[in-house]
C-alpha cells in the first residue's frame, strides 16, 4: 500500500511537472502568436512605405520631367509664332507692292511711269520678303522628349524581400598587430551590394582559442563600419590576446557572427612595486610623486605581517613567476638615504622591450633606466656598475646625461616632456628615444649577465609610466639599421 502511494506520487509529481511544462509552452505559443502579428504588421507598414516612398519618387520624376516638355513646347512655338508674324507681314507688304506694280503697269499716264517704275525697283530691293529665311527656326518633332523605362521597369520586377547576409570571413593572414594598433581584414563569401554596415566586436584575454564564457573581458562593439577592414587605434596591450568577430547588416536584418579569431597581442606590461620605493615616493598604480614628509612608511611599518620584498627574498620569488616581483614593502626600505627609487615588478631577461615615461620638466631631479637585481639601497641609478639611465639634473643648471657605473655624458639633444626606452637583452642595447618624435637620443651597449628590472628616480617632482605598448616599428627599424655599429657612448657601457 505503501509503495503505490509513494508510485502515485511520482505519477502526481510528473504530471504537475508536465502540466507546469505544457502551460508555460502554451504561454510562449501565444507570445509568439501575438508578435507574429505585431511583426507582421509593422513589416507590411514599411513595405507600403517603401512603396509609397517609390511612388513619390516616380511623381516627382514625372512632374519634372513634364514641366521641360511645357518648357520645350512653349519655347518652339514662340519661335515658330514669331517667324510665322514676320513671314505674314512680309506677305502682306509684298502683296501691296506687287499690286502697285501692276497697277503702274497698266497705266496710260507716261509723265510719272519712269519715276513710279523706279520707285518701285527700289522698294522690291528693300521688301522683307527678300531678307527672310525660309527655314523652320524650330522643329516640330518632339521625340528626343520620350523616355524608356524597360530597363527600370525589369529592375522593379526584380525586387525581392532583403535576403539575411552572408557570414564574413576573417582573413587572419591579412590581419595586423603593430606599433599597439589592430589592423582587421574581412572578406564576404559572395559579393552582396545590399550590406549598409558592418558590426565588428572584440575582446581582451589571456588565452587562445575560442572565447569562455569565464575570465573573459566583455565584447567592445564598433558599429557602422563602411569597408570590408577596421583598424582600431591608441590600444594598451594588458593581456595576451584579443578575439575578434564581425557580422554584416543590410537596412533590415544582421547576418551571424564570424568564427571569432585570436591575434597575440604581445607587450611588454609591468606595474610600480611599490614596495621597493623610497619612502619619500608615493607609488599609485604606474604615478610616482614626490613626498617630502615620507610618511607612508610609518604606516606600512605597522603591518607586521608584511614579508621581505622579493628583492631579498629567493624563497618567496619561488613561488611566483619567475619575471613576477611582489608589490608588497619590505620590512625596510629597499632604498633609502639619497636613492629616490622606485622598480618595476617585472623583470627583462628576453627579448625586446618598450616602455615609455611620462615627467615633470620642473622636476629638480628625473631618472629612467634599468637596473640589476643587485643594486644596493643606498645606489643612486648610474652611479654604480648595476644600473644605466637617462638623467635630468633641474638643480642648479637644467641637463640631460647618460649616466652608468659613475660615469656620465652630457646629451646634446632637446629634453622632450615624454621618453621612449627600449631594451634588447639578448644584444645588450639599451636605447631611450624621444617619445613623441621617436628621436634617439643615446644607447648603451652592453652584455646584460643578469636579467634587468625597469628602474626609475626622482626628487621634488612626479612621473608616470605607459606600459602594455609594443615596441615602435620605427624603433626597430632604426636598431635593425644601427644594428653591429659601434655606439658613440661605448665608454659608459
Amino acid at each position: 500500500m505503501v509503495d503505490q502511494k509513494e508510485s502515485l506520487r511520482k505519477i502526481i509529481t510528473t504530471l504537475a511537472l508536465k502540466n507546469e511544462e505544457i502551460t508555460n509552452f502554451i504561454c510562449s505559443l501565444k507570445q509568439s502568436l501575438e508578435n507574429l502579428e505585431v511583426n507582421s504588421s509593422r513589416v507590411q507598414e514599411d513595405l507600403e512605405s517603401e512603396f509609397n516612398s517609390l511612388h513619390a519618387v516616380l511623381d516627382e520624376l514625372k512632374e519634372g520631367m513634364v514641366t521641360r516638355i511645357k518648357q520645350e513646347r512653349a519655347g518652339r512655338t514662340y519661335e515658330l509664332q514669331s517667324q510665322l508674324s514676320a513671314c505674314s507681314k512680309a506677305l502682306e507688304s509684298s502683296e501691296e507692292l506687287l499690286e502697285l506694280a501692276n497697277q503702274t503697269l497698266c497705266s496710260s499716264e507716261t509723265d510719272g511711269f519712269t519715276q513710279a517704275a523706279k520707285d518701285i525697283k527700289d522698294s522690291v530691293t528693300m521688301a522683307p520678303a527678300f531678307r527672310l529665311s525660309l527655314k523652320a527656326k524650330a522643329s516640330d518633332n518632339m521625340s528626343h522628349m520620350m523616355v524608356d523605362f524597360s530597363q527600370e521597369r525589369e529592375m522593379l520586377r526584380g525586387i525581392k524581400f532583403l535576403p539575411v547576409p552572408a557570414t564574413p570571413e576573417i582573413q587572419i593572414s591579412e590581419c595586423q598587430v603593430l606599433d599597439n594598433t589592430v589592423a582587421v581584414v574581412w572578406t564576404l563569401p559572395e559579393p552582396d551590394n545590399k550590406i549598409d554596415h558592418y558590426i565588428l566586436e572584440h575582446r581582451r584575454t589571456n588565452h587562445e582559442g575560442p572565447p569562455r564564457i569565464r575570465d573573459d573581458y566583455p565584447w567592445m562593439v564598433v558599429e557602422g563600419i563602411r569597408e570590408m577592414e577596421h583598424t582600431l587605434t591608441g590600444l594598451r596591450f594588458d593581456t595576451r590576446y584579443m578575439t575578434f568577430r564581425v557580422k554584416a547588416c543590410n537596412k533590415a536584418v544582421a547576418g551571424d557572427f564570424s568564427e571569432p579569431v585570436t591575434l597575440e597581442t604581445h607587450a611588454f606590461l609591468f606595474k610600480l612595486d611599490a614596495g621597493s620605493a623610497h619612502q619619500n615616493l608615493k607609488v599609485e598604480d604606474l604615478t610616482v610623486e614626490w613626498d617630502s614628509s615620507g610618511g607612508k612608511i610609518q604606516d606600512i611599518r605597522k603591518d607586521k605581517n608584511r614579508t621581505n620584498s622579493p628583492m631579498h627574498s629567493p624563497a618567496r620569488s619561488a613561488l611566483m613567476s619567475p619575471k613576477r616581483t611582489s608589490t608588497t614593502r619590505a620590512g625596510r626600505d629597499r632604498f633609502t638615504a639619497e636613492s629616490y627609487t622606485v622598480l618595476a615588478d617585472t623583470m627583462i631577461d628576453a627579448g625586446q622591450q618598450y616602455w615609455e615615461v611620462c615627467f615633470d620638466k620642473e622636476s629638480k631631479a628625473f631618472a629612467v633606466g634599468v637596473a640589476l637585481r643587485s643594486l644596493g639601497r643606498f645606489d643612486q641609478l648610474g652611479k654604480s656598475g648595476a644600473s644605466w639611465c637617462i638623467h635630468l639634473n633641474n638643480w642648479l643648471q637644467q641637463s640631460l646625461t647618460a649616466k652608468h657605473n659613475n660615469k656620465s655624458r652630457t646629451l646634446d639633444c632637446p629634453i622632450p616632456d615624454r621618453i621612449g626606452v627600449y631594451c634588447n637583452y639578448e644584444e645588450g642595447a639599451l636605447s631611450f628615444y624621444n617619445a613623441r618624435t621617436k628621436q634617439l637620443m643615446h644607447t648603451f651597449r652592453t652584455k646584460f649577465q643578469q636579467p634587468v628590472i625597469p628602474a626609475f628616480m626622482v626628487w621634488n617632482g612626479s612621473f608616470s609610466v605607459k606600459t602594455g605598448l609594443q615596441v615602435p616599428s620605427v624603433v626597430q627599424s632604426g636598431q635593425r639599421k644601427n644594428s653591429g655599429t659601434s655606439s658613440s657612448n661605448a665608454s659608459l657601457t
